[in-house]
């Protein structure tokens, strides 16, 4: 398939506002299979869940399950798709990009709102070139729970050192509008792609419709980026399951952490 092309308007827009929608980067065959296969992997590894009014808020937000690439050899070829990789290195400006880890995340019906957060609280790396592609695998609408961000937020650092809970999305909700950020309110269509910075402020509505919302998100890094020399608690779990025996301030090049595309 054709691939999609990042200019320089692209690259500006996404270093001055944290975040970029593009539009139809994937075709509706690419995604059907795809996605036909990762709802059968995601039914059977979560099966027997307590009732969305028993789990945390966290938990109601959404079902979540990552490194699926190990699980399925169609789930493998999509995350490493080198197409993908080349477009997250170009709209970074990278020269190359490794896999940090994928996840699936499932809205149910009737799901709750995903917190204001930022992701990289829990990463280990020490770089800020990092992103997110979050690809919807159904037209999705605000309804359904579509992110929005607080555009430009990832060159602040307050409240860094918040993970993803209550306590977050009051802070942040209160500094998003005290601050003044205009916040995104993009819809998707099947193909769309949205990508975000590691440190980009972000949150998701709930779930008010009567299907499910399903996402498949890819998490990059820089191919030169290393391990913090020094991890909170949170950071410390993520470097044990997703970049298992990296040492302090040495490069991250587990067997989990592969070249996805380098020029």
């Amino acid at each position: 398939m054709k691939r999609f092309m990042i200019n320089s308007e692209m690259s500006a827009q996404y270093a001055r506002d944290g975040y970029f929608h593009a539009r139809k980067v994937l075709t509706a065959a690419v995604l059907n299979v795809f996605s036909k296969e990762l709802r059968q992997k995601m039914a059977a590894l979560t099966q027997n869940q307590p009732p969305l009014e028993e789990r945390s808020t966290y938990k109601r937000a959404f079902t979540q399950v990552t490194n699926l690439w190990q699980k399925s050899d169609i789930i493998r070829d999509f995350v490493f798709r080198a197409d993908l990789a080349q477009l997250a290195a170009d709209i970074m400006g990278a020269n190359g990009v490794r896999l940090y880890h994928d996840q699936a995340l499932f809205k149910e019906a009737g799901g709750g709102a995903t917190p204001w957060h930022v992701d990289q609280v829990y990463w280990p790396m020490d770089t800020v070139n990092t992103c997110t592609f979050w690809i919807p695998l159904q037209k999705t609408t605000a309804e359904m729970g579509t992110l929005s961000f607080a555009k430009g937020s990832h060159l602040k650092v307050e409240g860094r050192e918040m993970v993803i809970s209550d306590e977050s999305e009051a802070f942040f909700s209160d500094w998003v509008r005290e601050s003044g950020f205009e916040v995104s309110r993009d819809e998707f269509e099947l193909g769309d792609i949205s990508i975000h910075a590691g440190w980009t402020v972000h949150h998701a509505g709930p779930n008010q419709t009567d299907r499910n919302r399903e996402v498949m998100t890819i998490i990059y890094m820089a191919d030169d980026a290393r391990l913090l020399k020094r991890l909170s608690p949170t950071q410390a779990v993520d470097r044990d399951a997703f970049t298992p025996g990296s040492q302090p301030a040495e490069l991250i090049s587990t067997s989990l952490n592969p070249v996805l595309f380098s020029r």
